[in-house]
């Protein structure tokens, strides 16, 4: 280093996010002994990040969250998951699976986190152990870029300290990740590369959610749903259960929301008014909050080699979240992503080359099998020929012929759609078209399924209302995107497809207004950062300059 870098504050390990992934890497590293800083944006862990969630333990996982943090599921998540159901929906009528095979394969154990209990928890126990080793946890610290010495990464710069040096520097920052892209390991030019997750948390106590939803004990159960009831977008729901309230969401392909010009926050309430949740909700539906965030699709964006010098990348700043039909894993992978990154340091301490232990990390993800969940040989092998347009055409026209509803309205297929949906190989390769979440779904339930004769009384929040509830911490005059073109082509997309957003409504981000030049009509597009949740949206679909509000600044979520 230089006689300018030397004189920066020096750890042997900064970790840049204090989620899971973040909390696992810091966690084992104070471990071995290894002098450990966490730099948080939020006011505390958790305050930032949004999640389905569930957390799985998987057997096959050289780490799980509860091998690091002892008391973990007693004192940080909400309920065990033990049933798992998924709903095909056609109108008002359903078919439903159970999907407990495919839910309990690998798996050890399943919970339903909430991420601002869950990660503030584990802040508790990070900070507890880097403090041992010199470290600690500092919050309301953005990080906002890499510090380098003569082309060389050497640490992390940010809004509220001066720069810090590091031997090692893990990108736990999620899935907007500015360090990753500072690396030149991430961009956000491709749509088709990320889903949008958008998601309410509904009070409900413990007892009328036992009584509701059948449950005994514990346990708490999981329902996924698909079908027409999204408009033809790519993509589904989900329920699960907390302690005393439920998390019910949407994710879809982001091209797909695009391509349907479909607004988030109504493919949210059109599962939520649908008759089939009337029966769990009832007349006394009350919304705790709302929130959204952007979900790498890891078949497509996890990265080989996530390092680059001294920078190693784990979880969403990786593109390490698998999502393949019905299974939906990310948590669990940032912590055994975290935690054989901070190994690999350990591993290769003292090197003289600051990407051994980058190169170590990746070589023990491959080895874990890790990389081939997140990115199956199998789905590569299809995706050329299953996600080809004439194929899903054509494959569309027969199902939706004569011969496809004869070939899927019989005993026997109804028999094999089951066991497909609980085959953990099938699910591998399911090609990402709307014949697997939209057209099948459909015509299951209207071959095999009930007719469901009640309505729904569930009057969700307006988007105003829902933006009015969260909590913001604004940062007045510092304005954390900047749109480049206010043109309907190259922005016009974000008025729809942010989820604070709508083409009817003016008090969200983004908002279109026609106006007259020279006598001629023009759609133009203007940004209000303020009700801004932070989900990264229009960075894709929008020209915009993007980057986090500083430290502990902007939205500040309750549950997460």
């Amino acid at each position: 280093m230089t006689d300018e870098t030397d004189a920066y504050e020096h750890y042997e390990a900064v970790v840049v996010g204090g989620g899971p992934g973040g909390a696992a890497a810091a966690a084992r590293l104070a471990e071995h002994g290894v002098e450990t800083l966490v730099l948080e944006r939020g006011t505390e862990a958790g305050s930032k990040n949004v999640s389905g969630g569930l957390i799985y333990a998987e057997e096959s996982a050289p780490y799980t969250i509860d091998d690091l943090f002892e008391g973990f599921r007693e004192e940080a998540s909400e309920r065990p998951v033990t049933d798992y159901h998924i709903h095909n929906v056609a109108g008002d009528s359903v078919k439903s699976y159970e999907l407990t095979d495919l839910h309990e394969h690998d798996t050890d154990w399943c919970d339903a986190v909430l991420r601002r209990r869950m990660d503030s928890w584990l802040q508790r126990r990070v900070h507890e152990k880097t403090s041992e080793t010199g470290g600690g946890v500092l919050t309301g610290v953005r990080v906002n870029g890499l510090l380098r010495d003569g082309g060389e990464i050497v640490g992390v710069t940010c809004d509220e300290l001066e720069p810090i040096t590091a031997d090692l520097i893990v990108a736990a920052d999620g899935v907007n990740s500015e360090l990753a892209r500072d690396a030149g390991l991430m961009d956000w030019e491709e749509p088709d590369e990320w889903f949008q997750g958008v998601k309410a948390v509904v009070d409900m106590d413990r007892e009328t959610i036992d009584d509701r939803f059948g449950l005994e004990g514990e346990d708490g159960v999981a329902h996924l749903f698909s079908g027409d009831l999204f408009e033809g977008v790519r993509g589904g729901g989900f329920l699960y259960t907390n302690a005393d309230s439920l998390s019910i969401g949407t994710v879809f392909h982001l091209d797909s929301l695009v391509e349907e010009r479909a607004e988030p926050h109504e493919l949210l309430d059109a599962l939520l008014t649908h008759p089939l949740l009337a029966q769990w909700l009832r007349d006394d539906y009350v919304e705790r909050e709302y929130a959204a965030k952007l979900v790498p699709d890891s078949k497509k964006v996890v990265h080989p080699e996530p390092y680059r010098g001294r920078l190693v990348l784990v979880g969403d700043a990786a593109g390490q979240m698998q999502a393949q039909g019905p299974i939906i894993k990310g948590m669990n992978h940032a912590v055994t992503a975290g935690a054989l990154a901070a190994d690999a340091f350990v591993a290769e301490r003292g090197s003289a080359d600051p990407e051994a232990a980058g190169r170590r990390y990746a070589n023990w993800l491959e080895e874990s099998g890790t990389m081939d969940k997140l990115r199956p040989r199998r789905y590569e092998a299809v995706r050329a020929v299953g996600e080809d347009d004439r194929v899903t055409d054509a494959v569309e026209r027969v199902l939706d012929s004569r011969l496809g509803s004869l070939a899927i309205g019989n005993p026997i297929a109804d028999w094999a759609l089951k066991r497909a949906y609980n085959s953990p190989f099938l699910i591998s390769m399911l090609p990402d078209t709307r014949t697997g979440y939209v057209t099948l779904p459909t015509i299951v339930a209207e071959e095999h399924g009930r007719t469901l004769h009640w309505g729904s009384e569930v009057d969700p929040p307006s988007l105003e209302e829902r933006i009015g509830d969260l909590t913001y911490d604004t940062d007045v005059g510092n304005p954390h995107i900047e749109l480049r073109d206010q043109s309907a082509d190259s922005s016009g997309d974000a008025v729809r497809a942010c989820p604070v957003s709508a083409e009817s409504f003016g008090g969200g981000c983004y908002r279109s207004e026609e106006i007259k030049r020279n006598g001629t009509a023009e759609t133009v597009v203007s940004l209000d950062t303020q009700p801004c949740i932070e989900c990264g949206t229009c960075a894709i679909v929008a020209d915009t300059e993007w980057e986090h509000p500083r430290g502990g600044k902007g939205v500040e979520y309750r549950e997460g």
